[in-house]
């Protein structure tokens, strides 16, 4: 599958599993999840790249039926088309891996039905140790708060790298970062 094709179109295409009602805590299925990512270079063409691996957790409180999502991306599992803009965005000027070899999110408190009605969420994100509010928009799905278990959520946001102290290439490579995440739940 090409890497966001389009305004991250990939991510549109959504393959829900039916899914066993909530028993137990439950997390990111690293295998089947990503996040993925674009900026515009030189308004012409964009770079693009997916992060293939996540881990975290779906933590729901009882009471109030309300979850909050923790993850953390691996920054050396990204696969992108060229070896060459690989070594560049992992490097010190855009993600800095090597000083920072996580990106981390962590979600306001957000009600299970949210999840698979599409809804806004609302967290911090933690890349290049710069921590700032994001904005998502969670994509509609086939999951409900009883049956999340093997369920696929997808979310798109956009930051300003500048935000995270990616200065650099400012004249070549645009400052807005869209991002998408497509996380299926597991046990």
């Amino acid at each position: 599958m090409k890497y966001l094709a389009g305004p991250l179109a990939a991510l549109l295409l959504s393959g829900v599993a039916s899914a066993a009602p909530i028993e137990g805590p439950l997390h990111i299925d690293d295998a089947h999840s990503r996040a993925e990512f674009g900026v515009r270079l030189l308004w012409v063409s964009k770079v693009t790249g997916v992060f293939e691996r996540i881990r975290g957790t779906i933590d729901i409180d009882p009471d109030d039926g309300r979850a909050v999502v923790q993850a953390t991306i691996d920054a050396q599992s990204l696969k992108m088309d060229s070896a060459r803009f690989r070594n560049w965005v992992l490097a010190p000027e855009f993600f800095d891996a090597a000083r920072y070899p996580s990106i981390g999110f962590v979600s306001a408190r957000i009600p299970l039905d949210a999840l698979g009605d599409g809804d806004e969420l609302d967290g911090r994100l933690t890349m290049r140790g710069v921590t700032q509010p994001v904005h998502f928009t969670i994509l509609r799905s086939d999951c409900t708060a009883n049956h999340l278990n093997g369920c696929t959520l997808q979310a798109l946001g956009t930051i300003d790298r500048t935000d995270f102290d990616m200065r650099g290439r400012r004249g070549a490579l645009a400052d807005k970062v869209e991002l998408g995440l497509s996380i299926t739940i597991g046990p």
